[in-house]
């Protein structure tokens, strides 16, 4: 399927490319900022559109008047068409009086009217407040402002009241989920009950634990998982590697390299010769630690459909821990002159009918070796 997605570079808008490259064969044609005014040229050929672009602060009536403008840019594009299926991301707070919903709620007017008039089919999706990977902070969650708080020691002050919270990959999916020729009109995914109180003890719970010693700290569920995922990627790359204490007595050294607080998760150990590359993945939801015990080498990773590459080298003369962020094609190769020993570690069994591992190149015109 042919999609079209606007507010590609935007944070769900990344997170919905992310898990379309992961878990389907379809073809996104992202719009941005600078595709806005050939829209309707990118719209021809397409099967769907999932409408992501918005605008979340602005003035009242800006807010009203920006999100309906989006919709109508959209729908002359799609004027054109016919039996175009049309994916709205609406929000939850529709109804409510504020001009941001009213602006939320005019957009979808706008897009199931064209959806009518074409012969596509409408499907509004109600999501609930958001939060994940690589959100700005005062801007799209209030997760990601705590996240930031929290990195630099500051502590808001926190009016707390109850919230439900769906992480960017569950939104993602419930939007390709709409795509389905069942999926009713009107969609509201479920989200995890919490409190905004509950996400900051969370999040001070995880900094104490780990960034001091490199521990991994207990998680109850996927919530909190994806919570501490959130938060690791706001401390890359600048807060890694993480140190490790060798311990070193007349029978030789020893290095602690993953104390999980949690469940055990699964550790292997590879071997790796002069030149080689291994990895060339990336995962949706998995926590995986190197640690290079003996030899030299280096750790490249880049964040999907970005083009920076961060490379970080490491020795075995000098352990540390680099925990791969989600949605970061990494790769380690051994630049040593001798062999290559390295841990790893990954919070969950793998699991091969639901690896969550993904071939790509961290270098997209580099050679893949062993993946």
């Amino acid at each position: 399927m042919k999609i079209l997605l606007t507010g590609a570079e935007g944070f769900l808008g990344w997170h919905l490319r992310c898990r379309v490259h992961a878990t389907s064969e379809h073809e996104i044609v992202p719009v941005g900022r600078a595709e806005w005014d050939r829209l309707a040229e990118l719209v021809a050929g397409a099967d769907a559109v999932i409408h992501v672009a918005g605008v979340n602060r602005a003035s009242d009536d800006e807010l009203v008047s920006l999100n309906v403008g989006l919709a109508q840019h959209l729908a002359a594009a799609l004027a054109t068409t016919s039996g175009v299926a049309v994916v709205f991301a609406n929000s939850i707070q529709v109804g409510n009086g504020t001009a941001y919903a009213e602006g939320k709620a005019g957009a979808a007017d706008v897009l199931r009217g064209v959806a009518t008039r074409t012969g596509g089919r409408f499907v509004d999706v109600r999501l609930p407040n958001l939060f994940g990977e690589h959100g700005r902070p005062g801007y799209n969650s209030f997760v990601a402002t705590f996240v930031d708080r929290v990195i630099s020691n500051d502590r808001p002050d926190i009016a707390d009241r109850p919230i439900e919270l769906l992480h960017a990959q569950g939104a993602a999916q419930a939007l390709l989920d709409a795509l389905e020729p069942t999926s009713p009109e009107t969609v509201q995914p479920s989200a995890h009950p919490t409190s905004v109180q509950q996400v900051w003890d969370l999040l001070e719970r995880f900094h104490a634990t780990y960034v001091p010693s490199a521990d991994v700290p207990a998680m109850a569920d996927d919530f909190e998982r994806d919570l501490f995922n959130t938060y690791r990627a706001a401390l890359f790359p600048d807060h890694y590697p993480l140190a490790l204490t060798p311990r070193s007595d007349a029978r030789g050294r020893l290095v602690e390299t993953v104390r999980s607080h949690g469940q055990g998760g699964q550790t292997f150990v590879s071997t790796t010769v002069p030149g080689v590359t291994r990895g060339i993945h990336y995962h949706l939801h998995k926590i995986e630690r190197f640690v290079v015990l003996d030899g030299e080498a280096v750790i490249r990773l880049r964040r999907m459909f970005h083009d920076e590459v961060v490379e970080l080298p490491v020795s075995g003369k000098e352990p540390v821990v680099v925990d791969m962020p989600t949605m970061w094609s990494h790769d380690i190769t051994n630049v040593g002159e001798g062999v290559l020993t390295t841990l790893f570690w990954t919070d969950s069994l793998f699991h091969p009918d639901a690896p969550d591992t993904i071939h790509e190149p961290v270098v997209p015109s580099a050679p893949q070796e062993n993946p």
